[in-house]
């Protein structure tokens, strides 16, 4: 029944009773032990010190320059059902996120903090959406279900310069039993710089497996004057290679909106459209979402995902742009999954 209910998702199953049990992970409780929250012991200089032991005295920790904190290590089988982090905006791109499922080497998500949660360029904005919610100031929650079956691992690495004081966080999960069709959550990002020769984007590629794809984030740069989002996105499923089978009509189209946004910007609970921001002295930036939770895309042995960027010429033609594009990809497949490219140092992810 608990897998039913994690799985499912209808609200009308909440009623249900289950054998699973409810752990959850912070700065207060750093392992998840039954009954080990709240035993950090105050020193003299702590805000709690007044109050003693069980009160607010570790809610938080600071991450220090080029420190990878082990933030979980669960013993399945479980799934992780909802994630919140907060941390200074510094944090947002030079923070890289791993999760690590069933004691694999190689990580299934690698992530910098602020795009995971869909808040790119290293700019904190609010996004109302059912998988990812970012509420402010700068509360990032995560809904995607993580399922494992003997192990989940956690990491956040510091590659700021400085220490960054005050990042919360709490991972809450459930230890049940997984069904054996549930697949193991991934997420992957990516920046490029597109050229007129060939003004694409890729998302994500060499993916091997059998799974379906879930979710889209784009974190857009734009470098050149007028309309950059005639370009298309396409799917190469299961062996496509010139031609893809799913092909969109434009990049705002496949974010759920229509001739070229009007000018507005939108948060819904799977498509959004959350940040358009031009100021004086600044390139304009753009960032976009798109979750397919009710439509995800399947594919049985790999997949390729692509966006184009295009604007116009004076003489009705599509451009093609020369735009900085940061990328998500979110998927579910089975294990192993094929090696991730190299994450690009620090530099070479921050916003222009």
């Amino acid at each position: 029944m608990e897998s039913t209910i994690l799985f499912g998702g209808v609200m009308g199953l909440l009623p249900m009773l289950s054998d699973a049990e409810t752990r959850s992970i912070s700065a207060e409780n750093p392992d998840g032990a039954k009954g080990g929250g709240a035993r950090a012991i105050p020193e003299e200089k702590s805000p709690a010190s007044r109050l003693g032991e069980g009160w607010k005295v570790r809610p938080c920790i600071t991450l220090q320059p080029g420190q990878t904190v082990r933030l979980a290590e669960i013993e399945g089988p479980g799934i992780i059902q909802h994630i919140w982090m907060t941390v200074d905006p510094k944090a947002y791109r030079d923070c890289v996120l791993r999760f690590y499922w069933d004691g694999e080497s190689e990580p299934s998500v690698e992530v910098p903090l602020g795009d995971f949660f869909a808040n790119g360029h290293g700019l904190r904005y609010n996004v109302n959406s059912i998988p990812v919610a970012v509420n402010p100031s700068g509360g990032f929650n995560c809904y995607w279900p993580m399922p494992f079956r003997q192990k989940a691992g956690v990491t956040l690495e510091s590659q700021h310069r400085d220490p960054i004081p005050g990042f919360y966080y709490q991972i809450t999960y459930s230890l049940t039993q997984v069904p054996e069709q549930a697949a193991y959550f991934h997420a992957q990002w990516r920046r490029s710089m597109t050229s007129r020769r060939r003004p694409e984007h890729t998302i994500v590629d060499g993916v091997r497996g059998r799974g379906h794809y879930v979710g889209t984030f784009l974190a857009w740069t734009q470098l050149s004057n007028g309309w950059w989002g005639e370009g298309e996105i396409k799917f190469y499923i299961d062996g496509d290679r010139d031609y893809p089978t799913i092909c969109g009509t434009g990049t705002e189209d496949y974010f759920g909106g229509a001739w070229c946004f009007g000018g507005e910007t939108y948060s819904t609970a799977f498509l959004g459209y959350p940040l358009y921001r031009k100021e004086p002295g600044e390139v304009p930036r753009h960032a976009l979402y798109r979750w397919h939770v009710l439509d995800p895309i399947r594919f049985q042995r790999d997949l390729r995902v692509t966006i184009q960027a295009l604007g116009w010429w004076p003489d009705g033609k599509f451009q093609p742009l020369t735009d900085d594009i940061a990328s998500v990809a979110y998927w579910y497949q089975t294990e192993p999954h094929a090696p991730f490219p190299q994450l690009p140092p620090p530099e070479e992810r921050w916003s222009r």
